[in-house]
């Protein structure tokens, strides 16, 4: 197998890579807002099974990547990972039971045709859908030992997973990022909330830390509040307001960090810059930085791995 090919497919957005097998290069990609809700949406109107509607989407875009690369791709493997599995997905799969293994063998894979679909995982009260494919992708990266090691993955509801062994032990969710978007754009803080600003700005920085120091120590629903007497009694600008709102909800996050617990930050450009300073600031030990995206394509390869054996 020379190249596979990398689906990233979530609620609103939708990722295609063409990964060289050994170097796990990308040698090209398409990105689109066909997200899995509106993709659902659509196959609701036809009458057309599930898995064909959905494949004959993903097909479209492999052959907008064969056009652009002038590779032929219609015998590659397509590994799907995320929301493809969920109720609304392509196929709908139940979720792997913890613990799972970093090595990919146990987790929940269902494949027709070339399409590789990759299950979630429960711990019995909490979900995840795409971060169990990240993890076995960390694999690398993790001491194979007794000691608990803890993946920490920001995005919308980041999740914490604690390993051992090269064994995913238990993990927790986290509204993080749903909670910044609601209360920035949809609450009374919105007025107070601005963009524009840059966290290597000493201003930025510093309300980012009184943010993450608030959140650790303080109420967070009294603490949120001050983002409004911020702006109106201390007359703190919107986009200086904006990293106290994320360092307020990224340290009360935090809190559930274990102490001594070496943490493995699996983050992307957007997370892995508030999240490395906010470990610093909180004195949380940080053993590595791993791209997401590479633990995605990672993980993915890996599944691919063992089918093959």
């Amino acid at each position: 197998m020379s190249y596979f090919l990398s689906c990233d497919w979530g609620t609103s957005s939708f990722r295609l890579r063409l990964v060289e097998a050994g170097s796990l290069n990308i040698i090209a990609e398409e990105k689109s807002g066909t997200g899995i809700a509106g993709t659902y949406q659509q196959w609701q109107q036809t009458s057309l099974p599930r898995e064909d509607f959905f494949a004959a989407i993903v097909n479209q875009q492999i052959d907008t990547l064969a056009g652009k690369t002038g590779i032929p791709l219609q015998e590659v493997p397509v590994v799907l990972s995320g929301m493809a599995s969920s109720s609304i997905g392509m196929v709908e799969l139940p979720y792997k039971e913890l613990p799972f293994s970093l090595n990919g063998t146990d987790l929940a894979v269902q494949t027709f045709s070339r399409f590789i679909i990759i299950s979630g995982v429960t711990g019995g009260q909490d979900v995840m859908r795409g971060e169990e494919t990240k993890a076995a992708g960390c694999a690398t990266w993790l001491p194979d030992t007794d000691q608990d090691q803890l993946l920490l993955m920001p995005g919308t509801h980041p999740k914490h997973i604690t390993v051992r062994r090269h064994q995913a032990l238990r993990f927790q969710s986290f509204m993080t990022g749903e909670f910044f978007d609601l209360l920035s754009a949809h609450s009374i803080l919105a007025a107070s909330v601005g963009s524009g600003g840059q966290l290597d700005a000493p201003a930025c920085r510093q309300f980012f830390t009184e943010g993450l120091h608030a959140g650790r120590t303080k109420n967070l629903l009294h603490a949120a509040f001050l983002v409004r007497t911020n702006q109106v009694l201390k007359k703190v600008p919107p986009e200086h307001n904006q990293f106290y709102l994320s360092g307020l909800l990224i340290g009360s996050e935090l809190k559930e960090v274990p102490p001594q617990t070496p943490v493995y930050l699996v983050a992307g450009p957007l997370h892995a810059p508030l999240y490395t300073l906010a470990c610093q600031v909180l004195g949380i030990n940080v053993a590595a930085v791993i791209d997401a995206d590479e633990a995605l394509i990672r993980g993915q390869q890996t599944v691919i791995s063992n089918l093959r054996r």
